[in-house]
């Protein structure tokens, strides 16, 4: 079994900042690419930030110049930089990662619970 767990999720105004983290846990014997993604109500999910394990990222181009996404291999976990938030930004985040486990011959998604960030004065 593995669990993605989220946080910092949360309200901020228009132009602030937050920071959402996700973790990795159980038995996990590799973990391959990392990443968030985002659905608002009434849209499909979509791609926000992708990370390797080599550390090479993605974005997308909404977010660019304004998201960053990093990973601490050591710790099984992905971050979510969000600088100048804008309206269009609110959504549910959800964490993602291809895993393998221990004992298993190929890797596996896995999705977090989701948190919400919501942008507003």
């Amino acid at each position: 079994q593995v669990q993605l767990v989220e946080s910092g999720g949360g309200l901020v105004q228009p132009g602030g900042s937050l920071t959402l983290s996700c973790a990795a846990s159980g038995n996990i014997f590799s973990i391959f690419a990392m990443g968030w993604y985002r659905q608002a109500p009434g849209n499909e999910r979509e791609l926000v930030a992708t990370i390797t394990s080599g550390g090479i990222t993605h974005s997308a181009d909404s977010v660019k110049g304004r998201f960053s996404i990093s990973r601490d291999n050591a710790k099984n976990t992905v971050y979510l930089q969000m600088n100048s938030l804008v309206p269009e930004d609110p959504a549910v985040y959800y964490c993602y990662a291809n895993i393998l486990e221990r004992r298993r011959i190929r890797p596996s998604d896995y999705w977090g619970q989701g948190t919400q960030v919501t942008v507003s004065p």
